[in-house]
């Protein structure tokens, strides 16, 4: 039997949580004897949609047998997606609910179906990490990443959810990287009026951006004199790689994590069985986030008292 062949188009290479979605893919592919091949669109929806289409436009035998993608812009491919499907390419989005996916799977004979992870419990898992973290309220740095992004608008919209009254939110932006939230939060802190602002932890929308911020604060610290040790500052991240954010809540750089588990291994197992089968796969799979640690172990954050002002 000829073995699928699938390809899989990620947002970037300097994500965590991207990388591992290439490793999950790499081990499913081995597992149901497939073959998939990686492509990386570095942040950018026309190089994104310029490297499917190349195989979408492929003579037949060339093309592959599946497209997996996590789409870097809003409206994901919806015509390229109508190309691949009217080529016999089986379609695949990867955490983003998008409209256009059901009018496909009325009309295709090719499997096409989302599988994503459910962001909006991210956010209020979240929420109830800050509850636990700062039973005595506080104000709270949340770096989110674009605005135009659904995983985004979900996260904040669950955080909403279960944030207490007394955790007031200040807010500002990145787009998933460790450099862009660096940058952010070092801009930030050296304003003279955030120096004087008291915060009680710093949330982040993923773990890459945590790492970035808390690089930023170490920064800081060590370059300049503060009113707020920001090394006591606690972090929270989402994503939860093993080999990224949970190593950092292991190794006291994060306080704690969200883990998404990844989702282009279980993506992929659904398309080859559906394209070996026939077997309907449903138009959408949420696949469950959880808190790292538990919500039981993480402890109330006992905040330092505030640095002297001038300190060498």
């Amino acid at each position: 039997m000829k073995k699928p062949r699938i390809v899989l188009s990620l947002i970037t290479v300097d994500n965590d949580f991207q990388l591992e979605q290439a490793a999950a893919a790499e081990e499913a592919a081995r597992r149901v004897g497939a073959d998939v091949e990686v492509l990386f669109a570095d942040g950018d929806s026309i190089e994104q949609s310029q490297q499917i289409l190349k195989f979408v436009q492929a003579k037949p035998s060339d093309r592959p047998d599946g497209i997996l993608f996590e789409p870097v812009s809003g409206n994901a491919l919806a015509i390229v997606a109508q190309a691949a499907v009217d080529a016999g390419i089986g379609w695949v989005v990867l955490n983003k609910q998008v409209e256009y996916v059901n009018g496909l799977r009325q009309r295709s004979r090719v499997p096409v179906f989302v599988v994503t992870s459910d962001h909006r419990e991210m956010g209020r898992i979240q929420g109830y990490q800050l509850a636990t973290l700062l039973p005595n309220g506080g104000s709270v740095l949340s770096i989110q990443g674009p605005a135009e992004s659904d995983a985004c608008k979900l996260r904040i919209a669950g955080l909403a959810e279960t944030r207490p009254a007394n955790i007031q939110v200040k807010t500002m932006r990145g787009n998933w990287t460790q450099s862009s939230a660096f940058k952010t939060v070092k801009s930030w802190v050296q304003l003279s009026t955030s120096q004087h602002e008291r915060i009680a932890a710093v949330a982040a929308q993923n773990d890459a951006m945590a790492f970035g911020a808390r690089k930023a604060f170490e920064e800081f610290s060590r370059d300049f004199a503060a009113v707020q040790d920001w090394h006591d500052v606690p972090v929270l991240g989402m994503d939860g790689v093993p080999s990224a954010g949970q190593m950092w809540v292991k190794t006291l750089v994060l306080r704690a994590t969200i883990v998404a588990p990844p989702l282009a291994g279980t993506a992929l197992e659904l398309l080859v069985r559906s394209l070996r089968t026939g077997e309907m796969v449903p138009e959408t799979t949420v696949l469950a986030p959880y808190s790292f640690p538990t919500l039981s172990a993480i402890k109330p954050h006992a905040a330092r008292k505030m640095a002297v002002a001038g300190r060498a």
